[in-house]
């Protein structure tokens, strides 16, 4: 573009009122270092709002405006772009940072400037224009993603499409990779290669060329010191400063396989000492409680096979007495988290029948959420507490034969064999406890009358109701109901 003085003065203020409108700043400068004129762009750049506040001249305009580049380096007042311009230099793309150098403010732009030298009829430059590109919004979002990738603890490189070559890396894979950042930065994609064995490669690479997102997969990152590491790679394309690169980003999958070694050693080690424990067990898996396994106490006791039961639902084999105990189990194991000595009655094969005390536990088998069953078989137990109750029953008609010290060791006998679900005293009235206590003293209901002048039939009443509540029907069995719960003799 040739602009020299011999051209009529109104071309130059057409020339002069075209180039103001322009959205890109444009700054005059003559040989002599003098700043000639400036356009509206250029003067909202520098924060001015007329030329005399640029400065007249190159030096006045370095007093009042400081320059470093991005990587903080402070220029000179000879390496000021104005100045360079009017020293006759060509240059492009210079980009720098540009506060006021005086002023207690927080103004601050992101320019690149380039020049253009005007020269007249003999080739000599008359004047240059600075060309000014304000990148300020640009280089704010670039700074933002450089802070959010050097703090993001997330393995990722990011790569450069034109040529393929890393030109960041972030502290998590150097971590994950042992490798130091020159060992990243300008290498190629090829030299190491974060695509290596990937599930599908060749799409990743296709997508890679496009710029397009590269979905997750599991591939193979060959690390320091020559050895593999799995990882999950996944590439999201980018825009900075117009150009296009592809963000990696990973999760090391070599803590979660050997997590998963020893959880599956851990399992194989639960099983083979689920097998060999004496007490009965069954493992069943949430939601329908399908039996996983059954150890051989179990199938020693009920006489069912694993291979009988097993993928089976709980609710669909024929195990439990009464159908309705298995929704009360797992209701209360849903509720506190687990249950301790819950009585159940169990179907073993071939019609047999066993009283049990049934344990549950939640457990997470191979990612799965499983419940631990454990049975105490107490039917021998049962059995003779029965007989002991039985025998008694058959020589007492009267609990008044017996002393003290023998309705003691009743009720310590009888106590062995109760569930820890036993209704409290709080559900007789006051009249009937004292009733009961009298009762368990050996007291006849003649003395029982005496002692709270009550009428014998008033006291037959109170005892009648007594065993209602408590769920007895003989005499001996209210005393060992009442010694259980305390009641002290007199």
């Amino acid at each position: 573009m040739d602009m020299t003085r011999n051209e009529p003065d109104t071309s130059r203020e057409q020339l002069q009122q075209l180039i103001s409108h322009l959205v890109e700043g444009v700054l005059l400068v003559d040989p002599n270092g003098k700043i000639t004129w400036a356009n509206k762009a250029a003067l909202a750049m520098h924060g001015c709002e007329q030329l005399a506040e640029l400065g007249a001249t190159i030096a006045r305009y370095h007093k009042r405006f400081a320059l470093m580049y991005l990587n903080h380096h402070k220029l000179t007042a000879r390496q000021y772009p104005v100045a360079r311009a009017a020293s006759g230099e060509e240059f492009d793309n210079v980009r720098v940072e540009l506060t006021l150098r005086r002023e207690d403010t927080d103004f601050r732009r992101v320019l690149v400037m380039r020049s253009v030298p005007f020269t007249g009829e003999h080739d000599t430059v008359e004047a240059v224009a600075v060309l000014i590109r304000d990148e300020t919004e640009q280089a704010s979002a670039e700074e933002h993603f450089e802070r959010a990738f050097a703090v993001n603890p997330a393995p990722a490189v990011v790569c450069r499409l034109s040529d393929t070559r890393y030109v960041k890396v972030n502290g998590g894979f150097l971590k994950m990779t042992g490798y130091n950042s020159d060992q990243v930065v300008n290498k190629s994609l090829y030299e190491l290669d974060v695509l290596r064995e990937a599930e599908y490669r060749e799409q990743a690479i296709q997508s890679l060329q496009q710029g397009e997102p590269i979905t997750q997969q599991e591939a193979v990152l060959r690390v320091q010191g020559g050895n593999d590491k799995s990882v999950v790679v996944a590439g999201q394309p980018i825009e900075v400063a117009d150009e296009v690169y592809m963000m990696f980003t990973f999760i090391d999958l070599s803590t979660c396989k050997q997590t998963k070694e020893l959880l599956k050693r851990s399992e194989e080690d639960f099983f083979k000492a689920f097998d060999l424990v004496p007490t009965p067990m069954m493992v069943c898996v949430e939601p329908a409680w399908h039996v996983v396994a059954v150890n051989a106490a179990f199938e020693s006791v009920t006489g069912y096979g694993s291979k009988e039961i097993q993928g089976k639902a709980a609710a669909k084999i024929d195990l439990w007495e009464d159908a309705g105990i298995l929704k009360v189990i797992r209701d209360e194991l849903h509720k506190g988290g687990s249950i301790r000595n819950h009585e159940v009655s169990l179907r073993g094969s071939g019609s047999i029948t066993l009283d049990t005390l049934i344990s549950a536990e939640p457990v997470t088998i191979d990612d799965d959420a499983c419940v631990l069953c454990v049975f105490e078989d107490i039917t021998d137990r049962k059995r003779t507490e029965v007989e002991w109750i039985t025998a008694i029953d058959a020589v007492m008609q009267d609990a008044s034969w017996f002393s003290q010290t023998v309705m003691e060791k009743l009720a310590q006998v009888r106590h062995s064999g109760v569930t820890n679900a036993k209704p409290a005293l709080s559900i007789l009235t006051a009249r009937e406890r004292e009733v009961l206590n009298l009762i368990c003293q050996g007291k006849s209901d003649a003395d029982i009358a005496t002692a709270l002048k009550l009428s014998r039939n008033t006291v037959r009443n109170h005892v009648a109701a007594v065993y209602d509540k408590i769920g007895v029907h003989r005499r001996s069995a209210a005393v060992v109901w009442g010694r259980e719960r305390g009641l002290a003799s007199y």
